[in-house]
This record gives structure tokens, sequence and C-alpha cells, in this order.
């Protein structure tokens, strides 16, 4: 039903799905650019072609009546962010403790243009051994989708300057407001 809808959704919004499933049964994947509220959307529909059924997490005061429930069946994970919450931590414990899991992240965190991306996911990655999927949204082409699997090596400056390039030449939909400067 997931698969049906999202292709009618992509269909109508002439989308097209690009990449190959990735075939680990853990792993990160990171979503840039993120500019608009359309690219979860876009996002989570390409992830349901492709049969990936990325969790997330969310702030919990999302997942609080009446709309709670649809991101409970999305995936998400509810995060306190009222704590101090050591979040990399966390989903290292998640990975550490399941046989299979895939968890989607907007390394930038917002919207809005922002200086520098939130390294969690590349923390996360090299904490719990894991690749990172290198997705992407290119609203020029209208195309989303995998661009490779990326195992990082733990020397940071080196392998973010990699998938730095690797975003080289995707365009957000609104480019005034990414940063493609990872750190």
């Amino acid at each position: 039903m997931k698969k049906a809808i999202s292709y009618a959704i992509l269909k109508i919004m002439g989308w097209k799905i690009v990449g190959d499933i990735p075939s680990v049964k853990k792993y990160v994947i990171i979503l840039a650019p993120h500019t608009s509220n359309w690219d979860f959307i876009i996002g989570r529909c390409f992830g349901y072609m492709l049969s990936i059924e990325a969790k997330f997490l969310g702030k919990s005061q999302l997942f609080k009546f009446p709309y709670g429930w649809i991101f409970t069946l999305m995936g998400g994970i509810p995060v306190d962010r009222t704590k101090h919450n050591n979040l990399v931590s966390f989903a290292i414990d998640l990975f550490n403790n399941r046989e299979e899991l895939v968890l989607g992240l907007t390394p930038e965190g917002s919207r809005s243009k922002v200086d520098a991306w939130k390294l969690g996911f590349y923390h996360i990655a090299v904490g719990a051994n894991i690749p990172i999927a290198i997705s992407f949204l290119d609203y020029n082409k209208k195309e989303a989708g995998v661009k490779t699997m990326f195992m990082p090596e733990g020397e940071i400056e080196k392998d973010l300057k990699n998938i730095e390039d690797i975003y080289k030449n995707v365009h957000p939909k609104y480019p005034e407001k990414y940063n493609s400067k990872i750190f």
C-alpha cells in the first residue's frame, strides 16, 4: 500500500527514482539537500519505493495526540530534546541492539541555511561500524535516490570531503538555503 501511494505521489509530482536498494541490513541513510518541507514527503516516498523502511528521530512533541500515530506509523522514534541527551550514543545503542535498522537523518538538521552540517550521522556510523547511504533529492532533475554506500574510514576530514564531493552537483529546491560545505 505504501509503495502504491508513494508511486502515485511521485508520478503526479513528476519525480523519478534512481539508484539501487542498499543490500546491507544496518546503515545510516542521509538525505540532502534539505531546504523544504517537501523533502520529507518526497524522501519518504522514494524510500518506500525502494523498500527502505527507515526509522527517523523526531522531537517528542510530534508524537503527541492527535497526529502522533502518523509519525510512529512512518517509523519515527521520539526524542525528548528538552533534556541533554547524547543522541549519538542513543543511536549507536539502537544499532547494537537490533539485527536490522536503517536510520534516516538530514545532516543539515534544518530547512534553513546552516553554517555546517551536524555530524551525528558520521559519528553514529563510525561508532556502530556501519555504512552511510548517501541519498539525495535533485529538484532540477526531479530525481531522488541513493547515490552510493559509503563506509567511513574514521578519518573525519577525508571522509567528509568525500561525502561533500558526492553532493556537489545536486540541486536543492531553495538554493539560497543550502550550504554544500559540510564542515
